[in-house]
């Protein structure tokens, strides 16, 4: 239990979106991504998710881990089939937003979420690093409370809301987290994690890594910041981390280039740079295979009208 609470001490969670939506007409995406953790909740009607379409229904609430592909329906009955890149495009079709407040009496299907991001010593997507499936919560009296309070705050005027926010992004997580150490799940995936969290050769790789993005950042550089050969570094950073470095850096790359995107007004070609890619056409085809849509439309999917 020492080494749970020393990664939920270590963690540093950022709010980043939350809405209610109400689906004007059922879709499913079938590769949904982002670099968020989401955690939606259903008010009416019902969603499903993954292969084989698990239903989720009125309170019932699903957990979507951030770098995570899975294909979700939004609705009860069948509708469009789409990809991200052409949901993105046309999704006022399908969704809207709307407040808490002002009721949802007249709407046959809806939902909520609040996405965020849980990074260990403000470098490692935790979620991501434990490499799970999306998955079902059910029915969960608190983290339900949880995610209705983030979206009441946002939508509210009221003074000290984004304090309110931060506060309960928080207790989000760690219930989230309470809630998957009581029932016994991804047990070894989280004793991987207390283990290599506690290594500081491979936390001064990690911090290294996120400081120096546009560097050049070869087996031969880390290797000196773990103070290990060039030849077992890779191995050493796989051994505890169950991916290679190389890929570790290539996510860490696109998903700074992401916030990027939706927080600067950057070029595409000053961005590709800014997190390593001296060659923008590599750069944009590398975007596009991770995240399924260009980066031009990830930049404009910001542009559009939040839901």
């Amino acid at each position: 239990m020492e080494d749970y609470n020393k990664i939920i001490e270590s963690l540093s969670i950022r709010f980043v979106k939350a809405r209610n939506i109400n689906i004007l007409e059922p879709v499913t995406v079938e590769n949904n991504y982002d670099i968020e953790n989401t955690l939606f909740i259903v008010n009416k009607g019902s969603i499903r998710f993954g292969k084989e379409k698990e239903e989720i229904f009125k309170d019932d609430i699903l957990f979507v881990p951030g770098g995570k592909q899975v294909s979700i329906s939004y609705g009860s009955n069948d509708g469009d089939y789409l990809s991200k890149d052409a949901f993105l495009s046309t999704r006022e079709k399908y969704f809207e937003s709307f407040a808490l407040n002002n009721g949802n009496g007249e709407m046959e299907e809806t939902y909520s979420y609040v996405s965020f991001e849980a990074k260990a010593f403000d470098s490692v997507n935790f979620f991501a690093s434990l490499d799970i499936p999306a998955f079902k919560i059910g029915k969960n009296s608190r983290i339900a409370e949880l995610i209705r309070g983030v979206n009441g705050e946002v939508t509210s005027n009221a003074p000290g809301k984004d304090r309110i926010v931060k506060l309960m992004t928080e207790e989000l997580v760690i219930e989230l987290i309470r809630f998957i150490l009581k029932q016994g799940m991804f047990v070894e995936q989280f004793a991987t994690n207390s283990s290599y969290f506690k290594d500081p050769r491979l936390i001064d790789i990690f911090t290294f890594i996120k400081e120096n993005l546009s560097s050049d950042l070869s087996n031969k550089v880390l290797a000196n910041v773990a103070n290990v050969s060039e030849d077992y570094v890779g191995q050493y950073f796989k051994m505890l981390t169950g991916i290679n470095p190389q890929d570790y850096i290539e996510y860490q790359r696109m998903e700074e280039a992401v916030k990027l995107l939706r927080t600067s007004k950057k070029s595409i070609r000053e961005i590709g740079k800014d997190v390593g890619y001296k060659d923008t056409a590599y750069f944009c085809r590398r975007f596009k295979m991770m995240f399924g849509i260009p980066a031009g439309k990830m930049r404009r999917r910001e542009t559009l009208i939040q839901v």
